[in-house]
């Protein structure tokens, strides 16, 4: 019987979306992601938590109230928590990057050698969180602002008064064919547009 329920409680899935492509998945918590390009999520629901790992790329998550089963969103060492919210997670490079629409969320580091994490931030809505080896920094903004950082899902890419080499990385992204800048004097120039 233990064996039964312990079976029972578990599924697992794997979800991914090609380069260019943006992918809703209904999970069967009733809770959906929506995958940015070339982006992947290992789902595992149990009676205690849902958790889900982002193996790359970056997602926006509609988050089904369930507080009994936190959902858990694990990226690069660090766990992001989360009961009945609406929040995207992306993970680059070197850098783990969270923004809340709805909600709270908590951000905190998995535990190190010594058994401790950093200390957990809580991220309300309209909140954006970078975290890298160096810590997290948090920002609060506008709501509209935040959802710019999620215009993605809807086709679109919006910069503000970013460097043109930002700008043709986060197009490689979606794009199978690369831009290239490759003059390295405009690389920093700032531009801004959809």
């Amino acid at each position: 019987a233990w064996g039964g329920w312990q079976l029972g409680g578990r599924e697992q899935a794997r979800y991914a979306s090609g380069v260019g492509e943006v992918k809703s998945v209904a999970m069967t918590d009733g809770s959906t992601a929506t995958l940015s390009s070339d982006s992947q999520l290992q789902v595992r629901m149990t009676r205690g938590e849902r958790h889900v790992a982002l193996v790359r790329g970056e997602a926006f998550f509609d988050v089904a109230h369930d507080p009994r089963r936190p959902f858990v969103v694990e990226a690069e060492g660090r766990r992001v928590r989360a009961v009945y919210t609406r929040f995207s997670v992306r993970r680059d490079a070197d850098a783990l990057r969270v923004v809340v629409t709805q909600g709270k969320v908590s951000l905190d580091s998995a535990p190190g050698a010594d058994g401790r994490g950093q200390p957990a931030a809580l991220l309300p809505a309209g909140s954006m969180a970078t975290a890298d080896r160096n810590g997290v920094l948090v920002r609060s903004l506008p709501l509209a602002e935040a959802e710019r950082f999620l215009e993605w899902r809807s086709g679109y890419l919006s910069f503000d008064d970013a460097s043109l080499a930002t700008v043709a990385a986060e197009f490689n992204r979606f794009n199978r064919r690369k831009l290239e800048v490759a003059d390295p004097s405009i690389a920093g120039l700032r531009i801004g547009g959809n």
